[in-house]
């Protein structure tokens, strides 16, 4: 398996130098919040900015130790792989309301960022970058839609030699430019989202595990040495669940994917490699991404396209993916490579709601590597939800998610043969 305690790029360049302790005592709240990533701290900070500042944040390792800390950091449009994929559940109206707000999440991050003076790097300007006819034309498409939801930012379609304006790579045949995407360092802007919601008020335990929750009209959730008795719940755990919430656990499988940085390089180089000092990725079903940090190192990361596994050396394995986007890159060394766990759902999409016949214990996983920009989406609406509810939480608890039988055993097989499906279909959606 993956060592979750390798270092990262993130937590080799953590500007904040925040700890919390660990809850040894019993407590009481409104609202406790089980994992202390972007999902758990976004709906805790958006519930304090309603006023809801008694909220306990408990975090079994540190925070941002699960995805938000091991991730690409990309700032992209949307929340999940392929709408259509829930057009059975909302409808087309629905559909269409999903799509408006998943056009949110970069506003969002740049509202909080700039509200509480967030030093997150961030970056704007994204590629989506494609290698064929098929994907050219479905850019085209995305150009028309991007644009009619959002007549701000720079949005265009380039193709052939215009390509080499924002990439430097002959991989590519076409690509859409997005100036209202872009990247972020992740752990750092959670991090400055924890200090922003702590100075609301509320607490957060960090090497804090739940362990037992005991559901009712107050629900109790214990730890190793302590407890927290509670209006609310919110589970917020994605892949590090750990089996804890068994309706939870049979809904999503987790996959893996993985990341590697490298050297720091001269401008001329990273200039090359991106005249806009952007984000990318392609738009296959199983994407390749990569942007450049602020210390002028590119960002790599990736997942196996059709057979589930772990590479067994990371740097080689991300390297040699690298190598076939920017071969002029051969000589350059790399510095650390990492992966872990992301929480899938069988119809990649967010899940949000409240367990069956619980009104008072709510959700939220299953971001299905999209989880930076639409964590912040989801968890605004979650919060809604929270609170008093509203018509856009209805819409996005609406969207139905199976069961996912036989994971526990047979999870890389599972795996294995949703990604030949889900490539497959890319060729008759237009993203193969």
């Amino acid at each position: 398996m993956i060592s979750t305690e390798s270092p990262t790029y993130y937590t080799a360049t953590r500007k904040y130098n925040l700890s919390f302790p660990t809850l040894d005592h019993d407590i009481e709240a409104d609202v406790v919040v089980i994992g202390g990533g972007f999902s758990g701290i976004n709906t805790a900070l958006e519930l304090a900015e309603q006023g809801v500042t008694n909220t306990v944040v408990l975090e079994a390792r540190h925070l941002g130790y699960g995805g938000t800390g091991r991730n690409g950091g990309q700032i992209m449009a949307g929340i999940g792989h392929d709408l259509e994929k829930i057009r059975s559940s909302v409808g087309e109206q629905g559909l269409k309301q999903i799509f408006e707000i998943s056009e949110l999440g970069a506003g969002i991050i740049k509202a909080r960022i700039d509200r509480y003076a967030i030093d997150a790097d961030f970056c704007h300007g994204y590629g989506y970058l494609g290698f064929n006819e098929r994907q050219a034309r479905t850019l085209r498409q995305w150009e028309k839609d991007f644009k009619a939801i959002n007549p701000r930012d720079e949005i265009r379609f380039l193709g052939g030699s215009e390509v080499k304006q924002i990439i430097g790579s002959d991989a590519y045949g076409s690509a859409l430019l997005h100036m209202g995407g872009g990247h972020v360092h992740s752990l750092n802007l959670l991090l400055g989202e924890a200090q922003a919601l702590v100075g609301h008020g509320a607490r957060i335990f960090e090497h804090s595990p739940a362990l037992q929750v005991t559901y009712g009209e107050r629900i109790i959730v214990r730890t190793g040495r302590g407890s927290v008795r509670a209006s609310k719940l919110l589970w917020a755990c994605d892949s590090f669940l750990n089996k804890l919430e068994p309706e939870l656990h049979a809904r999503t499988i987790n996959t893996y994917a993985f990341q590697m940085m490298t050297e720091p390089l001269p401008d001329e180089l990273i200039q090359r490699i991106s005249p806009i000092r952007g984000a990318y990725s392609d738009i296959r079903p199983v994407i390749d991404y990569f942007r450049v940090t602020r210390e002028n190192r590119l960002l790599f990361g990736a997942a196996t396209p059709f057979i589930e596994r772990i590479p067994m050396d990371l740097k080689a394995w991300n390297r040699a993916l690298m190598l076939k986007i920017f071969p002029y890159l051969k000589n350059v060394r790399i510095d650390l490579a990492w992966g872990g766990p992301m929480a899938t759902s069988a119809n990649l999409f967010p899940q949000i709601g409240t367990l069956s016949g619980r009104p008072n214990a709510f959700y939220v996983q299953g971001y299905s590597g999209f989880g930076v920009t639409p964590s912040h989406i989801i968890c605004k609406v979650l919060a809604e939800g929270m609170l008093e509810g509203s018509a856009r939480y209805q819409l996005l608890r609406s969207v139905k998610h199976a069961r996912i039988f036989g994971k526990d055993h047979f999870r890389p097989l599972l795996l294995t043969a949703g990604k030949t499906v889900h490539q497959l279909s890319g060729f008759f959606n237009g993203r193969r």
